[in-house]
């Protein structure tokens, strides 16, 4: 039985339809890039199955159990975590202060010194505010509070997002362990090449809906940019 399984989910903003039927899964303790363009409808996706967009019943299924239209923070106690593009940290709290928040629901695996251990940059600025932190490291710090809801699957969006290569390097080194510990990751993402790399199976969106599925090792170079740009 997958983890996470969507059949035939639609997403709308308003009037607007921004997902036509996607239907996919995700296993256990397995990494999954969601890759495509901008306006695919990536983010969208994993907005829905955090249960911040609406959905229609029978189309989001966490570990079996219909969680169409189930709230975002009931998710949390699930274990369906969402690390959300542009990190949204609070600012006016430190580091650890943020991480904390992260477990408010869950204890378990993730610890704050597990945190510190798959991010040392992180326990060197435990106590500063986290505005101080470079976007890397605000992105570190809002992966670190998701594990702390101690996630079966954690939805991570747009991860590279205007960070430095180097930067995003380091990051994605941490997937594997991430990974060890039997959690699952979604990882969107533009950057095809890290998100290749570190995944299991990989999904392509285009304006919403889906052009490609496989395995990274199995697909052409060729299929995957028809797949991203449409030709």
């Amino acid at each position: 039985m997958p983890l996470l399984e969507t059949r035939d989910l639609t997403a709308f903003y308003g009037d607007f339809q921004a997902l036509f039927g996607i239907s996919l899964d995700i296993g256990a303790g397995e990494i999954v890039a969601i890759i495509g363009a901008n306006g695919a409808g990536k983010s969208t996706f994993l907005k829905a199955c955090a249960g911040l967009l609406r959905s229609t019943p029978g189309s989001i299924f966490f570990d079996g159990e219909d969680i169409s239209g189930v709230r975002a923070y009931d998710n949390v106690a699930r274990g369906l975590v969402l690390v959300p593009e542009g990190r949204k940290l609070f600012s006016s709290l430190s580091v650890e202060e943020n991480l904390l928040i992260g477990g408010y629901r869950r204890s378990g695996r993730w610890t704050l010194q597990r945190i510190y251990d798959l991010f040392p940059v992180l326990a060197e600025r435990r106590h500063l505010p986290a505005t101080t932190l470079s976007g890397g490291q605000q992105q570190m710090c809002a992966i670190g509070r998701g594990l702390m809801a101690d996630p079966r699957l954690l939805l991570c969006d747009e991860i590279s997002l205007g960070l430095a290569p180097i930067v995003i390097r380091d990051i994605y080194a941490a997937m594997p362990a991430i990974k060890a510990e039997g959690t699952a990751i979604a990882i969107v993402e533009q950057d095809i090449v890290q998100a290749l790399a570190v995944s299991d199976r990989v999904y392509c969106f285009q304006e919403g809906h889906m052009k490609l599925a496989g395995k990274p090792g199995e697909l052409t170079r060729e299929a995957i940019h028809s797949a991203y740009f449409g030709t």
